[in-house]
């Protein structure tokens, strides 16, 4: 699948949406249509592979990045930045 032509801004935003714990892939999805398997190729393509694998050992199985193995809705915090 061919990936959307993105501008630096939406990178860097997109970038900081999967660094944080609470920001589910589906939550970056539905402002920036990237599915995880997208995310997780931009973050390959834009981070040093060094830390592009601190990113990934973080995020694997972590349940917050995932909206159906959350245990919670409250308490979700949304960036005004944020869509959705």
């Amino acid at each position: 699948m061919k990936q959307p032509d993105l501008d630096l801004e939406t990178v860097n935003r997109v970038i900081e949406m999967a660094w944080e714990d609470r920001t589910p892939f589906e939550a970056i999805e539905l402002q920036f249509g990237l599915q995880e398997k997208d995310v997780i190729a931009l973050m390959r393509r834009e981070m040093k592979a060094s830390s592009f694998r601190m990113w990934r050992k973080r995020v694997s199985d972590r349940k917050t990045k995932h909206r159906q193995r959350r245990g919670f809705v409250e308490g979700r915090f949304r960036s005004q930045n944020q869509k959705g």
